[in-house]
């Protein structure tokens, strides 16, 4: 079973508008409400290519109920730890002339309650596989990643990190099964501009050799590469495509990463799945569905 975890889920309210204008009353031409969580996007695209997974994290108040309840409608399995006290955050997205958000804070979580989700990641067994994505919320100490990996190391566990900067450095040392930073992030982590693909390679094989087992690195139009753990360099170009929504496009990676290496644990299956799958979430207005993968997925190289 694969499991994902969100520290810090959110309801997000998108809007539309043609024009808009600081200081004034401005009025939406259209609006969605989405559960937003890059642990809960990882789902979402997971349960549309027909892969069960159960989504964890913390919700609170109203807006929570509303995050698990649109989860569940969707279709996916939930166990979240409900909070006692507080709201989980709403991020308002204006989408007009300029793109802008507000994002929330999200709720306090107590030690009691951190370690209600310590006791459900504890039930994880051999072979089952868990994504970690995202940064950590104030509400959560800071080696939150460190201690569940801690716990969970050498029990046969396969673990996905997606997070940024020190946070994914910090869990290397755990060897990872997989870490999909993007080629920005690549840079930032090691003080330096990446300026084309060798250096990008160079940086992601020196992640691979602090203990990641398979490095996935995303570059936008630029395409995809996989230093993966058989000793292989994977690359691939960026689909034909015109991108609508960046939200949810590197979640849609991992998810059909982890798809594609369900089926066979092929890692070229599995990178070609990864990038059909993120592909198609930044084509569309919503994420992922396996129709639009499975287009995208037969235009691309076979190996």
């Amino acid at each position: 079973m694969i499991f994902t975890v969100t520290f810090n889920p959110s309801l997000d309210y998108i809007v539309g508008l043609s024009d808009f204008h600081e200081g004034e009353v401005n009025r939406s031409e259209w609006e969605h409400i989405f559960p937003g969580g890059k642990g809960i996007n990882v789902s979402m695209v997971l349960k549309n290519l027909a892969i069960e997974n159960v989504a964890l994290g913390f919700v609170g108040g109203f807006t929570g109920n509303e995050i698990q309840r649109r989860i569940k409608a969707f279709g996916c399995i939930t166990d979240f730890v409900k909070l006692k006290s507080g709201i989980s955050r709403i991020n308002v997205k204006v989408k007009a002339n300029k793109e802008s958000e507000i994002n929330g804070q999200g709720p306090d979580i107590t030690k009691k309650e951190i370690a209600k989700l310590f006791e459900k990641l504890e039930l994880l067994k051999k072979g089952d596989i868990l994504v970690l994505a995202g940064s950590i919320p104030k509400a959560l100490p800071e080696d939150t990643y460190e201690n569940i990996m801690k716990i969970l190391e050498n029990r046969g566990i396969k673990i996905v990190v997606d997070a940024t900067g020190e946070l994914l450095v910090k869990v290397i040392k755990y060897e990872p099964f997989l870490i999909k930073p993007n080629n920005h992030e690549l840079g930032e982590i090691f003080g330096v501009t990446l300026k084309n693909r060798e250096e990008i390679i160079k940086s992601a094989k020196r992640l691979q050799e602090m203990g990641a087992q398979n490095v996935l690195v995303s570059m936008a139009d630029e395409g995809a590469i996989l230093i993966g753990n058989d000793n292989n360099v994977y690359e691939m170009k960026a689909p034909k495509g015109v991108v609508k929504n960046s939200v949810g496009a590197g979640d849609s990676m991992v998810a059909g990463f982890l798809a594609g290496y369900l089926k066979n644990e092929d890692l070229w299956e599995a990178f070609r799945m990864g990038v059909a799958t993120g592909s198609a979430t930044a084509f569309s207005e919503a994420l992922a569905t396996k129709d639009e993968v499975w287009k995208i997925l037969n235009d691309l190289p076979a190996q």
